[in-house]
């Protein structure tokens, strides 16, 4: 597989992740120690969906993410860029809409929803300056950006974070997933991520007001807000 640092080719990222489709979620809460499930319930608070209201859910995977915002009158749409997890997202989940979707080239029209979010996936895409003018397009006036990523830990706890990653991270999913090269890409895409300040920084340069981040877990991932005026 390729290095965060070489590619972030679309058909080398969308091959990684159908090749592990079948078990991505749960290998990714066996990694997180269960944390992603209470990452899923803070963006979900944080999209705070409401009836009425059409929610795009970006890189969407197989639509565990997306689960989170259904409700009565909520229209959601589970977008990826992985034909696998589409296929095993529409398995599990019937009742979402799935939708092939770069997230650089969104097939969706202007202003069409009203709330757009992504979890763990703007940090695959090749340039993610150019997604959140997309995700800027497609949001009605006065729509809510959500986006939750991996970040940087500070200080010592930093320091040993960054080594679990680079040491222990894919030696451990060795254990768990038969596509291992894909959470050494993991490790190595996150030490390449923009900070906290550069990423909400580069979300108002798209073009978003009241930009605002939230430190989860010591900072191991950070939950970015944002409203189209």
């Amino acid at each position: 597989m390729s290095k965060a640092d070489l590619s972030k080719k679309p058909e080398a990222v969308s091959a990684m992740f159908d090749s592990v489709a079948h078990s991505y979620d749960k290998t990714n809460d066996l990694l997180s120690f269960g944390q992603s499930r209470f990452w899923r319930g803070k963006v979900a608070k944080a999209v705070a969906a409401k009836s009425g209201e059409r929610i795009l859910d970006i890189a969407a995977g197989t639509g565990t993410s997306s689960m989170a915002f259904v409700g009565p009158g909520i229209s959601v749409v589970a977008a990826d860029f992985s034909n696998g997890m589409l296929n095993e997202g529409r398995k599990r989940y019937p009742q979402l809409e799935f939708v092939f979707a770069d997230a650089m080239r969104l097939p969706f029209k202007d202003q069409e929803f009203d709330v757009v979010t992504m979890s763990f996936g703007l940090r695959n895409v090749s340039d993610h300056r150019v997604a959140l003018g997309e995700f800027l397009r497609v949001l009605k006036p006065g729509g809510r950006l959500v986006i939750c990523e991996f970040s940087h830990v500070p200080g010592l706890l930093g320091v040993l974070y960054r080594f679990y990653l680079r040491n222990f991270l894919p030696k451990f999913s060795a254990l768990f997933s038969k596509s291992p090269e894909a959470y050494d890409y993991l490790a190595e895409s996150i030490a390449a991520w923009p900070n906290q300040k550069q990423l909400a920084q580069d979300i108002a340069n798209a073009g978003f007001s009241g930009v605002g981040f939230k430190n989860l877990t010591l900072g191991v991932v950070a939950l970015h807000t944002a409203v189209k005026q």
